[in-house]
């Protein structure tokens, strides 16, 4: 059973049973009831005035009236704690040394670099004596060996300083570009959210704390009847 209807119930029964008890321990049961079970229905009713409108009740429904500030402030909410330029900038500037190109590199198809060169060599004023001992079929012997020094050469610019200086400074220069992608994509986002869908994602993260807001008023309201009971 919820918390706050088992608190509701415990002070009904306190109440109900102080009426079987004579002289001042009944008044004081009665009281600590009474009291605690003002203080958990108050509770409640503040909690369920969060999410639904009540009738002639100014101020209920808060959750539904500033949905559009709510839905803002999720949105400030992400960018500053997750996404901001400065957080970006600094991801970027931990991963500056542990780039490496190498493995992408490997899986690279260089053949239309050979197939370019080939048509460069054939096209050239070599390609005709070339053609008279074979030609491509000849230049197809240095297929793979170019192949593999081209790789091994793109490998060693890829781990050169002044290449990783470049990358480097394209990265930074695109974290506040990259920025301004993602406020937009979670801008989107939060746009598809609807007044009820912020409802019942706030009730649903917030449930388990609200509902010791009852209990706690029951337990303080019983606390407050005990000690009125003593001092009258």
């Amino acid at each position: 059973m919820d918390k706050g209807w088992s608190t509701n119930i415990i002070a009904l029964g306190a109440v109900g049973g102080s009426y079987l008890l004579d002289g001042q321990m009944g008044s004081a049961i009665r009281n600590a009831g009474l009291f605690a079970l003002s203080g958990a229905v108050t509770n409640q009713l503040a909690i369920h005035m969060l999410f639904e409108k009540v009738p002639f009740l100014y101020g209920s429904g808060i959750i539904l009236d500033r949905f559009e500030s709510i839905r803002e402030a999720l949105k400030i909410l992400i960018m500053e704690q997750f996404f901001s330029a400065e957080k970006i900038e600094s991801f970027v500037q931990s991963q500056e040394r542990s780039l490496d190109l190498t493995p992408i590199i490997q899986q690279t198809d260089f053949t239309p670099a050979y197939d370019a060169l080939v048509v460069s060599v054939m096209e050239s004023p070599m390609g005709g004596m070339l053609g008279m001992f074979g030609g491509e079929a000849l230049i197809a012997k240095l297929k793979e060996p170019f192949l593999e020094k081209i790789k091994l050469s793109t490998i060693e610019i890829s781990q050169s300083d002044s290449f990783i200086h470049a990358l480097n400074a394209h990265l930074h220069k695109g974290g506040s570009h990259l920025s301004e992608t993602i406020e937009e994509i979670v801008a989107l986002r939060l746009a598809e959210l609807t007044p009820l869908m912020v409802k019942e994602m706030l009730y649903g993260l917030m449930k388990e704390h609200l509902g010791w807001l009852v209990v706690w008023g029951g337990v303080f309201g019983a606390a407050i009847g005990l000690v009125s009971s003593l001092l009258i």
